[in-house]
């Protein structure tokens, strides 16, 4: 089983929203996934989709998306990003989710001797300080809420498991220092890191980085060329 991730897909297929406003890394992008991911991804593998999945403001008009995403090969797994604004109960979530797709929000999935844990994370601060108090506020609860997710999965979790979990913003700042969130997976022995909401010049970002023993994956589609991003392969 082969597992792949991509993130900030930003779907707008009930009320389409032209995306090259954006950059030519935006052009016919989506043509260029759904191309790349027929092309890569089997059924029995998996594709983990890090957070800004539809534009939609609600559950309704986000359905064309995930169904959209249902119909692409593999099994699907999504968190909430920052733009997920039809994301409200997980349980509506769920059920509006088709076949072979699923939603982590605090919790565990199991596929095979995969454990997919995750939350949307928030903006880590940098060194020199500067977050506002309604930040600090939402990085607090977001700590919470990974904690939570990876108390699951410590429940679960077997001898040959291995652990992935999805974060829609950076785990760190831009200095790749230490945060609540690297230390809460180094101490979970969290195997995985999948990340996104970052865009912009594709020269200074990192796309894969090794932290104490965590790999870590920058998963925007339009920094990784639309292109899935291949993670690993293990035991089903």
């Amino acid at each position: 089983m082969k597992v792949f991730a991509i993130g900030d897909l930003h779907l707008s297929g009930n009320n389409p929203k032209p995306m090259d406003i954006f950059g030519a890394s935006w052009a016919n992008y989506l043509e260029e996934i759904e191309a790349d991911w027929r092309d890569r991804a089997g059924e029995d593998d998996v594709v983990l989709i890090a957070g800004d999945i539809s534009w939609a403001m609600n559950l309704a008009d986000a359905k064309t998306d995930l169904d959209y995403i249902s119909s692409l090969p593999a099994k699907k797994v999504m968190i909430r990003g920052n733009h997920d604004y039809w994301w409200k109960s997980i349980g509506a979530v769920r059920s509006s989710l088709g076949s072979g797709t699923y939603a982590v929000q605090n919790d565990c999935l199991r596929i095979g001797e995969l454990l997919v844990c995750g939350s949307r994370g928030w903006t880590t601060p940098e060194s020199s300080g500067g977050a506002s108090a309604e930040d600090k506020k939402i990085y607090a609860r977001e700590i919470q809420r990974v904690t939570l997710s990876l108390e699951a999965m410590k429940k679960m979790r077997k001898e040959n498991d291995r652990v992935v979990t999805m974060i829609h913003f950076p785990p760190f700042n831009s200095r790749f220092e230490a945060s609540p969130f690297t230390r809460l997976f180094e101490e979970y022995g969290v195997d995985f890191v999948v990340y996104g909401h970052l865009h912009g010049n594709p020269g200074r970002m990192c796309f894969r980085r090794e932290i104490n023993g965590v790999n870590y994956f920058l998963t925007s589609c339009d920094l990784v060329r639309n292109k899935l991003v291949y993670i690993t392969e293990i035991q089903t």
